[in-house]
């Protein structure tokens, strides 16, 4: 089984990520940490994938994500997908003829390998086996009090390529189609996690490098109001974190 785990978001400012997904959007300290050259740290919602915000902290392994940053600023990193078993997971992917890069079977406790935005239609996909999640440390003395609760209940990626974006997520990543048209397919995995997959006019491709680009997400309060003034807010911080932020009312009833 492989489940959609979480949406990584590269930033040199956590503190928008924090205001946004904590403050605003009722995210709730999962777990997180240093690593060699830069820090990562997750939140969860109500329902749906979680999100995870990287820093850079300096050294040969923060190489990747300042390059990232330098060329297009804040913005989504990948989607990580958790796999009960990596092998046959990426004997699913190497049968679309994908190759996967920095593949690592090393640990006991956390196996992984990624696909290249050009191979994954225009988004880094973390493919992971792991056992168990680990023990959350302490939350960040900087997060704040969690808002409203909320389900992330969408993540919207257009690509050059539906057809071939949709074998990846369906028959290597096992995600269920649950609605489709001409220009849409639309996919969920357990928990509430989905997927939009979108194919814009032909005369929009050239804005997506690699095939692809990830444009927005959706959540939904599942308990009262949306004020103004959190809808301005949560514009103001989305932009800066390089995506688009839909800020749903629950449905009526």
């Amino acid at each position: 089984m492989t489940v959609l785990d979480h949406l990584a978001i590269g930033t040199s400012a956590l503190a928008d990520g924090w205001d946004l997904f904590g403050g605003i959007l009722g995210g709730t300290w999962a777990y997180g940490g240093d690593s060699r050259g830069y820090w990562w740290g997750q939140l969860e919602f109500a329902a749906g994938p979680k999100i995870e915000l990287l820093t850079p902290t300096g050294g040969p392994d923060a190489a990747f994500l300042e390059r990232f940053l330098a060329a297009r600023g804040a913005g989504p990193h990948h989607l990580n997908f958790i796999t009960a078993d990596i092998e046959a997971t990426l004997a699913r992917v190497a049968a679309l003829g994908i190759e996967p890069v920095q593949v690592n079977m090393d640990s006991d406790t956390w196996k992984e390998a990624f696909l290249h935005p050009r191979s994954a239609h225009g988004i880094v996909i973390q493919i992971a086996q792991q056992p168990a999640p680990p023990r959350p440390p302490a939350p960040p003395a900087t997060l704040p009090a969690p808002g409203p609760a909320s389900d992330f209940d969408l993540i919207e990626h257009h690509v050059a390529d539906l057809k071939g974006a949709a074998r990846l997520f369906t028959e290597a990543l096992e995600g269920q189609v649950t609605g489709q048209g001409d220009e849409v397919v639309e996919l969920s995995w357990a928990g509430g996690c989905r997927i939009r997959l979108v194919q814009p006019p032909a005369a929009a491709y050239d804005g997506l490098p690699n095939g692809g680009a990830l444009r927005h997400v959706r959540f939904t309060r599942t308990a009262g109001p949306v004020s103004a003034a959190d809808a301005r807010r949560a514009g103001e911080l989305s932009r800066r974190l390089g995506l688009t932020v839909e800020l749903a009312r629950p449905a009526a009833g």
